[in-house]
Order: C-alpha cells, then sequence, then structure tokens
C-alpha cells in the first residue's frame, strides 16, 4: 500500500500517488471502459486515493464516468476536478477561459451532478484567465467551501506570484503543474513557493505524455490522438527526444524496471532533495501500468542514474504544452 499525506494544510488525507483519469474518455486514442473500470478498482487496492478530473474532460463525460465508482466508494475515493475551460458539447471547439464567479458557481453545480456527489474533495482552476482579478475567482471558490460544496482548493498551472496571492486569499491546499524529467520549469520560483507555502504539488504528465515510457510508446501513437498536434511530438522533434528517453531506457535496463518506473522514481527523489511534498498523477487506463506506476514509489535511483537524468531537460525539443 502507498503511504498517505495531507494535501496541503488540513486538506484531505490521499495515497502518495494518485491516478490521472483524462484518457479513460478523451484525448489519447480509444479505450476500453470495462478495463479502465478495473483499473479504477485496482488503484483503490493499492492505496491510491486521490482520481484526477476536469469538466473538460469528454466535456463532462470523464466526471460522469467516474461517478458510480467514485459513489460506491466514497469513503476512500478523494474527488479532483477543475473547472475554467468554455468548451461544452454544444462548443466543442472553444478553448477559451472563464474565471467569472458566476462562471465558477454553476461550474461547479455541474460537476456536483455530473459526479453524483454532494462536495467535490478538490476543485481547481484548471486555467488561470488574467482578464478576471484572481481575488474574484478565488473569492468565489472560497465560497464553494463556505457552503460546503468544496473541502480544498487547488490552483493548476499559475506562476509562483499567482499562487502566492491566491493562498493569502484562501489556503490552496494542491498546486497542479506539469513536471518531469523532460519538463522542470517550475523547480527555479514555483516549487520553493509551495514549500514555503505549505502546498502539496501534484505533478501532471509525469511520464511526458507517454514519451518516457520508451521507444515502443513512439510508435503507438493513434491517427486520433491529441498528441499528433503537440511539439514534441512532431516529426522534427520526436526522433531528437527519443534518443535522450534512450539514457531512460538504459537505466532502467540495468535495475531491472520499466522506463516509466524510473521516470515516476526520478520525481519522488527530486521532489524529497527540494523538500516538497507531492503527489503525481501519472494517468493510465491499464491495471499492469498502474501497478508498475505505483510500484515505482518505492525504487530509489543511485547518484549516477540522477546524474545521468540531470541535463535530459536542456537538451529537449519542442514546447511542452
Amino acid at each position: 500500500m502507498l503511504p498517505q499525506i495531507v494535501l496541503g494544510d488540513g486538506g484531505p488525507a490521499i495515497g502518495i500517488q494518485g491516478l490521472g483519469c483524462m484518457g479513460m474518455s478523451e484525448f489519447y486514442g480509444e479505450t476500453n471502459e470495462t478495463e479502465a473500470y478495473a483499473t479504477l478498482d485496482r488503484a483503490l487496492e493499492l492505496g491510491v486515493t486521490m482520481f484526477d478530473t476536469a469538466d473538460v474532460y469528454g466535456m463532462g463525460e470523464n466526471e460522469r464516468f467516474l461517478a458510480s465508482f467514485v459513489r460506491a466508494n466514497r469513503d476512500r475515493a478523494v474527488i479532483a476536478t477543475k473547472f475554467g475551460y468554455a468548451r461544452t458539447p454544444e462548443t466543442p471547439d472553444d478553448w477559451s477561459l472563464d474565471n467569472r464567479p458566476e462562471f465558477i458557481r454553476k461550474a461547479a453545480d455541474a460537476s456536483l451532478q455530473r459526479l453524483g456527489v454532494d462536495v467535490i474533495d478538490l476543485y481547481y482552476m484548471h486555467r488561470r484567465s488574467a482578464d478576471v482579478p484572481l481575488a474574484e475567482s478565488i473569492g468565489a471558490m472560497a465560497e464553494l467551501v463556505e457552503a460546503g460544496k468544496v473541502r480544498a482548493l487547488g490552483l493548476s498551472a499559475v506562476s509562483a506570484e499567482e499562487l502566492r496571492e491566491a493562498h493569502a486569499i484562501h489556503p490552496i491546499a494542491a498546486l497542479q503543474s506539469e513536471w518531469s524529467i523532460f519538463t522542470r520549469t517550475i523547480e527555479a520560483e514555483i516549487i520553493p513557493t509551495a514549500v514555503e507555502l505549505g502546498v502539496t504539488v501534484v505533478p501532471y504528465s509525469p511520464l511526458g505524455r507517454g514519451m518516457l515510457t520508451g521507444q515502443a510508446f513512439a510508435n503507438a501513437i493513434g491517427s486520433n490522438d491529441a498528441r499528433n498536434h503537440f511539439p514534441r511530438f512532431s516529426p522534427e522533434n520526436r526522433d531528437a527526444n527519443m534518443r535522450l528517453v534512450a539514457t531512460i531506457e538504459g537505466i532502467a535496463a540495468g535495475l531491472g524496471v520499466t522506463p516509466a518506473q524510473v521516470a515516476i522514481a526520478w520525481l519522488y527523489a527530486k521532489a524529497q532533495d527540494l523538500g516538497v511534498a507531492i503527489a503525481p498523477i501519472p494517468g493510465t487506463r491499464n491495471r499492469t501500468r498502474l501497478e508498475q506506476n505505483v510500484a515505482a514509489a518505492s525504487i530509489a535511483l543511485d547518484s549516477a542514474a540522477l546524474g545521468a537524468l540531470e541535463p535530459l531537460a536542456r537538451e529537449v525539443s519542442g514546447v511542452a504544452v
């Protein structure tokens, strides 16, 4: 079983690894719902208790997909969801942001209805819209806590300054940002700020959207996969990046583990070095990969492996999305 941590100061207790559920409904090609449900059940058995979704994933369908599982395991399942994008089934190409208080209140009620629960355990602002004062948005989120609709607040992909400003208005339990061997921009300012404020960091895409899982993955992306539009997966960048992945594969082979496990183990080691509490949310809809991801939490990398991985981010081709 995974050890537990508390999100932020007084937030819910969770396993030190969560499960990203986005791919169970959209973006990463076809999914097998039977296997996805089995993966959710297996996650709980292994001590994974935080399940991450958003109203924009499948335009509400991911929340509906999780609803029966969350309700059946309400005493153990911590549900994290997000608001912020205006995208709906009627406007599937509208990726504009809306952080207005009236939008937030409406979005929260809609998520509660789709999930079939009385309270959202962790409610994130998915992305910050600069045209709405942060005080107004966080104020509306705080009202949801006061109303008993939300237990704890989170932010996603904000700056250190924005995190600090928001936390002064209402305690922020979790900050979700991309963090992996290939994407390390949050280490300079955001991580130290999270440590200072006692905010738990929830790294998303710790496997580089699958790229860090190894060479076999590079040729397995279907035509309907959103990663075909991401710069790091473009033909001109992918080959160069996969040469960097070979370093990870070499370390994995020496340890008798998978490249994905090396990537997750690196994240835990780096977090310990920086003194920050983390709960990565690698996404998968497959029980075997889930088990490997969870096992990575107990893999220790030696100084030689960490040294070999240290420079890779500086050599990556293409920006993260």
